[in-house]
């Protein structure tokens, strides 16, 4: 029987991005036991470098046994216990999910909305907050179903004068944008390892501050979850080492040396890189005549959400990208799905040579299609980066 060898793709969709060959090599190297000193010295390093990325000094900072939806749980039925009143800001998919999770811990749902492709104006953050009280508000910074970047720092003043607790969805964001979390006050913070970290999807890194804390070892009742339980799987990455589960050791390996990797190049240095190559790919794709859902001000660098031409088969363009080009990208979700293509321009995938392989062919795929789009996407891009060299 001959193993399957799995093509090369470029992965420029919402998600996973390719990874740096360090860190699959990392993968492979050989298991120790979970509670190996040699394991839990790498354990310590991952955890000072996940404080370096978040830009934080939090105790409690650490990857937790799952994907980032895992983070979300855990973030959330940590803090929220029966009864509380919670904020969440839903302007796409990913705040409809933190919706649902509070619903699922009896948690006392408040909701607002704002259009998906639009961010939320502080002012509306500042009336609802007046209005519910809430214990906990969360809200998605990178929002990856729209390509909306939420700025954070006056929503941030807004919940902590009304002594609430501020959850952030920073997935797509974090390793890809500045994400301050200490600077902005930030209470729980999520993300994953799949997006502009360029590490496998399994893990997602998360961060509570003292307030947090204090608010999980306050708890009345226990945490819903006994996997995702912080109380206890603190105790694992902390100085008592206190069995918990198996943690995934491959995975850690690999999310520190894809840590490595972004310390090694600079967080300066590499969100300059992300947001240069948007710049890229914006002025090939308008120079086509295609548009962007979402106004230049609050667009993230690394998930670009672009209009689908009329009459243009949003399915058959992703496939002839997959199978004639080898590059991936993403369709839209829930009210977007047909209307959207979701462009991900993330960590290891962000590089100009991606930029100019997915203008030359979506060029050459719209053209065949039939759409009536004007030539020089490709001669744009170049200009971008010619200008900032």
């Amino acid at each position: 029987m001959t193993d399957a060898v799995e093509p090369l793709r470029i992965l420029m969709g919402p998600g996973p991005s390719n990874c740096h060959p360090s860190v699959l090599q990392a993968m492979a190297r050989p298991l120790l036991g979970h509670l190996d000193p040699d394991f839990l010295a790498i354990m310590d390093e991952t955890q000072d470098l996940l404080r370096d990325v978040m830009k934080t000094a939090n105790r409690l900072t650490f990857p937790v046994s799952g994907t980032g939806s895992a983070g979300m749980e855990t973030c959330l039925c940590n803090l929220v216990e029966p009864g509380d009143p919670v904020l969440v800001c839903i302007n796409g998919v990913f705040g409809t999910r933190m919706a649902d999770i509070v619903e699922r811990l009896d948690g006392k749902l408040h909701t607002i909305e704002a259009e998906w492709g639009k961010p939320f104006e502080p002012e509306q953050v500042r009336e609802a907050v007046a209005r519910t009280a809430p214990r906990v508000v969360a809200i998605v910074h990178a929002e990856t179903s729209t390509g909306v970047l939420q700025p954070l720092q006056e929503i941030s003043r807004i919940v902590h004068e009304a002594d609430s607790l501020l959850l952030v969805d920073a997935v797509t964001s974090l390793g890809g944008c500045p994400v301050e979390t200490d600077r902005w006050a930030i209470d729980a913070l999520y993300s994953g390892t799949q997006k502009c970290l360029s590490c496998p999807p399994g893990l997602a890194p998360i961060s509570l501050s003292p307030r947090a804390l204090q608010t999980l070892e306050g708890r009345a009742t226990k945490v819903r979850s006994w996997y995702l339980d912080m109380d206890m799987v603190k105790n694992y990455w902390g100085s008592q080492r206190s069995y918990h589960h198996t943690a995934p050791i491959s995975m850690i390996y690999a999310l520190n040396q894809a840590l490595k990797v972004i310390v090694e190049e600079g967080l300066e240095r590499r969100f300059k890189r992300h947001r240069l190559n948007h710049t890229a790919l914006v002025a090939g794709l308008e120079a086509m005549g295609l548009s962007m859902l979402v106004d230049e001000e609050y667009r993230l660098p690394m998930l670009n959400a672009v209009c689908i031409p009329h009459g243009v088969d949003d399915a058959k363009v992703r496939r002839a990208l997959l199978t004639e080009d080898n590059i991936e990208i993403g369709g839209g979700l829930g009210p977007l799905a047909g209307r959207i293509w979701r462009i991900g321009l993330m960590g290891h995938s962000s590089t100009r040579e991606n930029v100019m392989l997915l203008l030359n062919g979506l060029e050459r795929i719209l053209k065949a299609e039939g759409a009536e789009i004007p030539t020089g996407g490709t001669e744009a891009a170049e200009e971008v980066y010619e200008d900032a060299s």
